[in-house]
């Protein structure tokens, strides 16, 4: 392992604004692909509640990540099934796979290590592949699941977080967005009827449940209305 792979492993937990699941996985990919040595490219799959997030160091890898979905066999979902590390030494002499094997010599691959990595709540497999077999041997395999287990299970769940946060934000935000026009649209009719404030909110439930719309989005059809009307 070299100390720019850490380097980089460790910079994927730092978050910002800008910051997503997607790059996250691209910078573990593109951190694989320049810092372990023999490795040609990598592919990290995100797997949360039966759906998957897929990212490569190159486009021919998430290909043959999806090629291996298709087929139903191969390491990375021998590792996701097991839990366990799977290395193919090489894809030419492994016969657990024989049409994940076609698939990756059509790409160049020859040998494969997938690694599985939980970062609750979702799963992370991680492959490694390169163009020359025996690339990957079982003690560099063991000190990189080491290694990715604790600084990307860490960012991963950074993120998770992060994501909630962001969502809860959102939806704060459009909540009270919602509560705005909300009253406005019970001053609309506070003007036009001379009712409290709590007859024109029970006038504009009312009407949301005749028409079956939630009272924030009748009351943005009000308040446009009567911008439109106060326009002409």
């Amino acid at each position: 392992m070299t100390s720019g792979l850490a380097r980089d492993l460790a910079a994927l937990g730092r978050l910002n604004q800008d910051t997503s699941t997607e790059s996250v996985l691209r910078g573990l990919t593109t951190a694989l692909a320049a810092g372990v040595p023999g490795c040609s490219g990598g592919s990290a799959e995100h797997w949360r509640d039966h759906r998957v997030l897929v990212s490569g160091s190159h486009s021919e890898l998430i290909m043959l990540v999806e090629g291996e979905h298709d087929l139903g066999e191969g390491p990375g979902i021998e590792a996701r099934q097991t839990g366990g590390r799977v290395v193919v030494t090489d894809v030419l002499t492994d016969g657990r796979w024989p049409g994940y094997a076609a698939l990756a010599t059509r790409w160049s691959v020859r040998s494969v290590l997938a690694l599985p990595i939980k970062a609750r709540p979702a799963l992370l497999v991680v492959g490694l592949y390169s163009v020359r077999p025996g690339a990957f041997t079982p003690q560099a395999a063991h000190a990189l699941t080491g290694m990715l287990t604790e600084q990307v299970g860490v960012a991963m769940a950074n993120m998770s977080d992060f994501e909630d946060v962001r969502t809860d934000a959102a939806q704060l935000q459009e909540a009270l967005a919602g509560r705005a026009v909300i009253d406005q649209a019970k001053g609309i009719i506070m003007q036009t009827s001379g009712c409290t404030a709590e007859a024109a909110f029970e006038e504009l439930r009312r009407i949301s449940q005749h028409h079956q719309v939630k009272v924030a989005d009748l009351a943005r059809l009000l308040v446009e209305e009567h911008q439109r009307k106060s326009r002409r």
